[in-house]
């Protein structure tokens, strides 16, 4: 698909050659017009990519889509699947939403809290954690119900489950050192 944004007009770009290809598919499944239709999935793109939509992503989804770049911050800001700040290696978003909050779901997350030593919205110190307070997730009879990452749903999270994930994903990252969060299903 052909685009009219010159990538040598961005000052500085941080988003690689593939991302810019994956946005180009996004954008071939709408009519040329509507190239603002494709900004959820070009922020996904960013995301995986960097592991946060930095403000300079931003600018450069808003120029490659042709839009205003406060709309793109607005999509940004509205969802909360997208890190506006960098993260740890494994965000974990644990709903606390009311159906879910009445089935242990707050004990989940005060669970973790504990667990982790870091309260919501915060990182551990090796950086391999995030946690973060969602919404609904859909899953209502799961609950608690946890998403790692954005991709992966964990439900009927109790306390040995809790710790049985936490244990899986610090094994993955010792097993896999370097790696971050960008570029994880």
């Amino acid at each position: 698909m052909s685009t009219q944004f010159s990538l040598s007009e961005a000052p500085a770009r941080v988003l690689s050659d593939e991302a810019f290809r994956l946005i180009d598919r996004e954008l071939a499944k709408y009519p040329a017009d509507q190239k603002q239709s494709a900004v959820m999935s070009a922020l996904r793109i960013a995301q995986r990519e960097l592991g946060w939509v930095s403000p300079e992503a931003e600018a450069e989804v808003a120029a490659y889509l042709q839009m205003p770049p406060i709309a793109v911050h607005e999509v940004a800001t509205f969802y909360n699947m997208y890190d506006l700040e960098p993260v740890g290696r494994f965000k974990l978003t644990v709903c606390t939403n009311l159906p879910c909050a009445l089935r242990s779901g707050n004990h989940a997350a005060h669970y973790i809290q504990a667990k982790l030593g870091i309260s919501f919205n915060e990182t551990t110190d090796d950086g391999l954690f995030t946690l973060k307070e969602g919404e609904c997730m859909g899953a209502c009879g799961d609950s608690p119900v946890l998403l790692v990452n954005n991709h992966r749903m964990c439900s009927f999270m109790s306390n040995n489950r809790i710790d049985v994930l936490l244990d899986e994903l610090r094994a993955e990252a010792a097993a896999q050192p370097g790696e971050g969060q960008h570029g994880r299903t």
